[in-house]
């Protein structure tokens, strides 16, 4: 059969060391969380709609031209993003094919490797239902709910990228399921933070509607959040001191860049909101993402054996019977 046939041509292909599979697997990381940045480079000049159609950046053309309604340098920082979004794909792809050749194969590894080019494309056509649907405040916020989800999975699969010398988990059942609550208090910092967005002055366009809600009230509940994440830090911290080989390193990380992003995001809400710091806030969460999800692996374990395919149906017809 074709689909055996192509199989067998690339299992003989030579795996790809592991140095190549780490170095574009951070790669994905970095151009996940850059692509959220550009989008928020997008939004603070106002250049959400200087392509104004998708995929096409004007009617009739995919690049941009002179317009008497669009300003040239709108379209230009717009159809930038776009063009970005491509070399994610091509990098997204790139880490997949690395895994797909790495032997023997882990599944867990795999799983993670396919979901980047996947979720780059979902992630395109989220994008272009936001254009086409004018940059409502709601759609902005998923497309930048869909960068966290792949900044995230991006850094797991870094994790999971299989060594000799894997690590396993604390193996303490209370740390294990205190992650879900830091994730859940995670989850609640994000979204809340795009409903602030999504009330705030950086729309995209001007002439976007923008969440009627108070930006002041969004933005306590925010902070409410974010204060009750760093309690749950210093919690984990103390338990953490009762384990063996904690991954301390991870944990300092953490602590350090969410009370760095907590201070760009308060200094940003005491001088309205300028653009620079809101890209740098949004980048900094993109951080705070990769922190968590680096220290979840550290307490989880990473490259763990047991997701390693190795048994082949041969082996295992000729195993020997016991009685």
């Amino acid at each position: 059969m074709p689909f055996a046939s192509l199989k067998a041509r690339i299992d003989r292909l030579p795996s790809p060391s592991r140095r190549l599979q780490l170095g574009v697997a951070v790669a994905v990381v970095a151009t996940q969380a850059l692509i959220a940045m550009t989008g928020a480079i997008v939004r603070v000049t106002g250049s959400g709609l200087g392509c104004p159609t998708w995929p096409q950046c004007l009617p009739g053309s995919m690049v941009p031209e002179s317009h008497p309604e669009y300003a040239t340098l709108n379209q230009w920082i717009e159809y930038g993003n776009r063009l970005f979004t491509g070399i994610v794909g091509l990098i997204a792809v790139a880490a997949f094919v690395l895994a797909l050749l790495n032997k023997p194969r882990d599944r867990r590894y795999l799983r993670l490797a396919i979901a980047m080019p996947v979720g780059v494309a979902v992630q395109a056509v989220l994008g272009g239902i936001t254009v086409r649907m004018d940059l409502l405040w709601w759609t902005v916020a998923i497309h930048l709910l869909a960068s966290t989800v792949m900044v995230w999975l991006a850094t797991l699969l870094v994790h999971a990228i299989p060594r000799e010398d894997a690590r396993p988990g604390i193996g303490s059942r209370t740390i294990g399921r205190w992650l879900y609550v830091q994730t859940a208090l995670l989850a609640g910092i994000l979204v809340t933070g795009t409903m602030v967005t999504g009330a705030g002055p950086h729309g995209g366009d001007p002439d976007t509607p923008r969440l009627a809600i108070p930006v002041e009230t969004l933005a306590h509940v925010h902070a409410s959040f974010l204060y009750a994440f760093l309690g749950s830090l210093v919690l984990l911290g103390f338990w953490l001191r009762g384990v063996a080989d904690p991954p301390w390193r991870r944990y300092q990380v953490l602590a350090g860049v969410v009370l760095a992003q907590g201070t760009i995001g308060l200094v940003q809400f005491w001088t309205g909101v300028p653009e620079l710091l809101v890209c740098l806030h949004v980048l900094g969460a993109m951080s705070v993402i990769v922190a968590t999800a680096s220290l979840w692996c550290g307490i989880r374990g990473y490259g763990r054996a047991s997701d390693v395919h190795e048994v082949e149906p041969v082996a295992v017809a000729n195993r020997p019977r016991t009685t």
